[in-house]
C-alpha cells in the first residue's frame, strides 16, 4: 500500500471518519523545497554562537549607529573582516604588506619565516571564526592572510612606537601626524578588531623570538602606543601590565575601570536616576574634581561629589561609544562605561550644565560649545540597556537622591544661594541683619523705658 507524507483532513460522517488526502500541486514542490532549506540555513548576520562568551567582536546596533554613524566605522585603516578591501580605506591596506615585510626581515634571522606564522593562525582558525558576531564569508587562506597582514601590522606599529625597532625618520605614518592620530582612534572601533590572542601569537613569534632581554609585554605596549593620546600616571599603567583583554578596545576599556568596585548587596528596590548638575548643585551638593587615576572613580560623601576631570574630545568621545556598544554586546563584561555615560547624562540634561561642570573643572572641554557636549551625552544614553540596581555606581545613585530629598538640606542650599551666591548679595544680606540687629535693640530700650521708668528722687 502506498503512503504518503502529505497533510490530510479530517471528516466526520455518520460515526465513522474519512481521511482525505490534500495535494500540492507539482509547481509548489519547489517553494516547498525552498522553505525546508531556510529551515535547516544557520544565521549568518547574528551567529548561533554570538551570545557565547568567546564571541567579542560584534556589528554595532542600528539603533546606535543611527545616533553617531561617524563613531563606528574605520576612517584610515580596516583591522579583520567587517571592512576589509573598502575603497577608502586601500592607501594603508598597501602599507600593511611593507610593515609585513620588514617584520619578516627580522624573524627570518631567527628561523621564523611566513609559513610559520601562516601555520600557527591556521592551528586556531576556527576559535579566531568564533570571535565575530557575523558568519565570515572569506575562505581560510584569505582569511589566515588577513590575520597574519593586520596582526603584523598593529604590532609593528606598536613596537616602532615602543622603541623596539628602528624606522625610517621619513616613513609617512609616523611623520604625518595626523596618520598616527586616526590610526590609534581606528584600533579602538568595536568592528575593526582581531582577537587579543591573535596579536599575542604574532607577537611571540616576531618580537620574542629574538631572545632578546627585557622585552616588555604586549599590553605595556599596547598601553604605552595610546599613552599618546591618553596620558596616565606610570603607576596606574603599571597596573595593568598583565591584563588581557578579548581585543584592543577591551583592553584599553579595561585599564579604566577601578579595582574592586562591588556591589552592595542592600540597596533600594525603588532606586532611580539622579537629577541634572544645577538641580543638584541648588539642593546644597557641592561638585568637585577629584584627583585618581581613571575617570570612573566617582565618590560621593557629606554632600560633596567629587568627579575625576574628563577631557571630551573627538578620541574620547569616539572610545566611549564603542566602549558602550562593546557592553551592550558582550553580556560577559562588567557595564562599567555603560553606567558612568548613565551617570554623566544625568548631569548633562542641557547646556547650562554642561558649563557649570566645566567651570567647576569636572569637564575640559575640546568637543565644542556647551551645546554640543550636553548633546553628545544626550545622544549616548539613549537607546542603551541599564540595568541600576547592578551598576557599580547603584549605592552613590541612591545616597545622592536621599541628600537631594532631604528638605533641610534644599532650604539651607536655596537661602545660602539667595543671600551669599555674590559679594553683593552677601552684602546686602549683612546690611538688612545689621538694620534688623538695631532695630531689636531700638525696640527693646523702648519697651524697657516704658515698663521701667528712670526713678526722679519721688
Amino acid at each position: 500500500m502506498e503512503t504518503s507524507n502529505l497533510p490530510t483532513s479530517h471528516n466526520q460522517e455518520n460515526g465513522g471518519i474519512s481521511h482525505h488526502i490534500i495535494r500540492i500541486p507539482e509547481e509548489d514542490q519547489e517553494w516547498l523545497a525552498s522553505v525546508e532549506k531556510k529551515i535547516q540555513e544557520m544565521p549568518k548576520l547574528l551567529s548561533k554562537s554570538a551570545g557565547g562568551s568567546s564571541c567579542c567582536i560584534f556589528r554595532v546596533p542600528q539603533s546606535l549607529v543611527e545616533i553617531n554613524k561617524k563613531a563606528y566605522q574605520p576612517h584610515i585603516v580596516s583591522i579583520g573582516p567587517y571592512h576589509h578591501g573598502k575603497e577608502h580605506l586601500k592607501m594603508i591596506q598597501e602599507h600593511k604588506w611593507r610593515f609585513l615585510g620588514a617584520v619578516l626581515a627580522r624573524t627570518q634571522k631567527h628561523g621564523v619565516g611566513l609559513t610559520d606564522m601562516f601555520k600557527a593562525i591556521a592551528s586556531m582558525e576556527k576559535r579566531i571564526r568564533e570571535c565575530y558576531s557575523e558568519t565570515i564569508e572569506y575562505s581560510s587562506h584569505d582569511f589566515i592572510e588577513m590575520m597574519v597582514l593586520d596582526g603584523c601590522f598593529v604590532i609593528e606599529l606598536f613596537c616602532i612606537v615602543g622603541r623596539l625597532v628602528q624606522t625610517d625618520l621619513d616613513d609617512p605614518i609616523f611623520n604625518m601626524s595626523w596618520l598616527l592620530y586616526f590610526l590609534m582612534r581606528d584600533f579602538l572601533r568595536l568592528e575593526n578588531q582581531i582577537p587579543f590572542f591573535v596579536l599575542q601569537t604574532l607577537f611571540e613569534l616576531s618580537i620574542l623570538a629574538s631572545r632578546r632581554e627585557n622585552i616588555p609585554s604586549l599590553t605595556e605596549l599596547t598601553l604605552g602606543f595610546f599613552d599618546y593620546v591618553v596620558q596616565r600616571p606610570t603607576e596606574v599603567l603599571d597596573r595593568y601590565n598583565n591584563v588581557n583583554g578579548k581585543h584592543l578596545l577591551d583592553l584599553f576599556r579595561l585599564t579604566f575601570i577601578p579595582p574592586s568596585q562591588e556591589v552592595p548587596r542592600k540597596i533600594s528596590p525603588f532606586l532611580q536616576l539622579i537629577q541634572s548638575a544645577k538641580k543638584l548643585h541648588l539642593a546644597g551638593i557641592q561638585f568637585k574634581p577629584r584627583e585618581t587615576g581613571t575617570f570612573l572613580d566617582i565618590k560621593f560623601s557629606h554632600g560633596i561629589l567629587e568627579i575625576p576631570p574628563l577631557t571630551i574630545d573627538d578620541f574620547t568621545s569616539s572610545f566611549l561609544l564603542n566602549c558602550v556598544a562593546f557592553e551592550q554586546c558582550y553580556s560577559h563584561c562588567s557595564k562599567h562605561i555603560t553606567t558612568y555615560i548613565t551617570f554623566m547624562s544625568c548631569l548633562i540634561n542641557a547646556p547650562i550644565d554642561a558649563g557649570f561642570l566645566s567651570d567647576n573643572g569636572i569637564i575640559e572641554n575640546y568637543f565644542g560649545t556647551d551645546t554640543e557636549v550636553a548633546k553628545f551625552f544626550n545622544n549616548i544614553g539613549k537607546d542603551i540597556a541599564f540595568d541600576i540596581q547592578r551598576s557599580y555606581l547603584a549605592k552613590l545613585f541612591e545616597d545622592v537622591n536621599e541628600y537631594y530629598r532631604n528638605n533641610w538640606h534644599v532650604r539651607w542650599a536655596g537661602f545660602k544661594y539667595t543671600y551669599f551666591n555674590t559679594p553683593w548679595s552677601f552684602m546686602s544680606a549683612l546690611a538688612a541683619l545689621i538694620l534688623l540687629i538695631l532695630t531689636i535693640i531700638q525696640a527693646f530700650f523702648a519697651v524697657y523705658g516704658y515698663a521701667h521708668p528712670p526713678n526722679n528722687g519721688h
